[in-house]
């Protein structure tokens, strides 16, 4: 199971978009995808009808390491959804008490739980977790806190969903810090690149754009050699039309430039198409 985290310490980047799309384009080449929804906000549990803001969190359950208790089995936790072969770990705001809990604990792994649980973590039938799923894709929100250490601890790669316009390029080098901090615990974790969304083709934009792939093309430019570009997906209306019926945005709209990017995007990512 690869684990890919989508993470970028600046929000309204269509974060949780992406990895709403992105496993609906894995689903569709046959892979089974598991969902870690690693943001309190509980966007893409919403995204899946599973939010339940209500109970303690399987995710805020994990980081306790509670699960590690319990009589059933840890596969437990994790919820159907929809579509046969993408299943999710659900959260709300009960992780944000847990992630405060676990930073006053002065003992044990603090920043494997994640990790823990995803490679050690056994379904009903007694079969790792692990070799359930495909891919495994984690939410993180737009901070460092210990819920996104953990699960950076966990991950294979990172891909960072990124907007045109200064700040958010600016920004990619405080993601590479922390990408770079986490090695500490995680040596083998890697940025994978940057995937531009919401592209509008303005003066501006493109000219951002043009900036970003030449940096990257350029072998002398240190600063943003490690950024390269993933797949571009444009901006849309029928983004936010579909925001209310929380669909994967091919099933609203498959011939409008979104779908086709997002599904272009996974293809080269993956290699397969569908």
């Amino acid at each position: 199971m690869k684990i890919i985290n989508l993470l970028n310490m600046k929000g309204g980047v269509a974060k949780t978009f992406t990895v709403v799309n992105m496993a609906y384009e894995l689903w569709r080449r046959g892979y089974k995808v598991l969902l870690l929804d690693n943001d309190k906000q509980g966007n893409t549990s919403r995204a899946y009808w599973r939010y339940d803001a209500e109970s303690i969190s399987p995710t805020a359950r994990i980081l306790s390491g509670e699960w590690e208790c319990l009589d059933e089995p840890s596969g437990e936790l994790i919820q159907s959804t929809d579509y046969d072969g993408i299943d999710i770990i659900t959260t709300n705001m009960s992780l944000f008490g847990a992630t405060c809990t676990l930073m006053g604990e002065n003992s044990g792994d603090i920043t494997g739980r994640y990790k823990k649980f995803l490679l050690e973590g056994t379904m009903k039938d007694g079969s790792l977790i692990c070799d359930k799923y495909d891919y495994c894709i984690i939410d993180s929100p737009p901070d460092i806190g210990i819920n996104v250490i953990n699960a950076l601890a966990a991950s294979d790669e990172v891909i960072v969903p990124v907007k045109i316009d200064k700040d958010a390029l600016e920004g990619l080098d405080i993601v590479a810090e922390q990408i770079e901090d986490a090695k500490a615990i995680n040596p083998s974790l890697t940025l994978k690149g940057v995937l531009v969304t919401s592209y509008q083709n303005t003066d501006g934009e493109y000219a951002g754009l043009e900036w970003l792939k030449k940096q990257w093309e350029d072998e002398s430019s240190e600063r943003y050699r490690k950024y390269p570009i993933l797949g571009i997906i444009r901006y849309s209306k029928k983004v936010a039309e579909n925001s209310f019926l929380r669909k994967p945005i091919y099933e609203y709209s498959p011939c409008c430039g979104v779908a086709q990017d997002y599904k272009k995007f996974v293809t080269a990512y993956t290699g397969k198409g569908r």
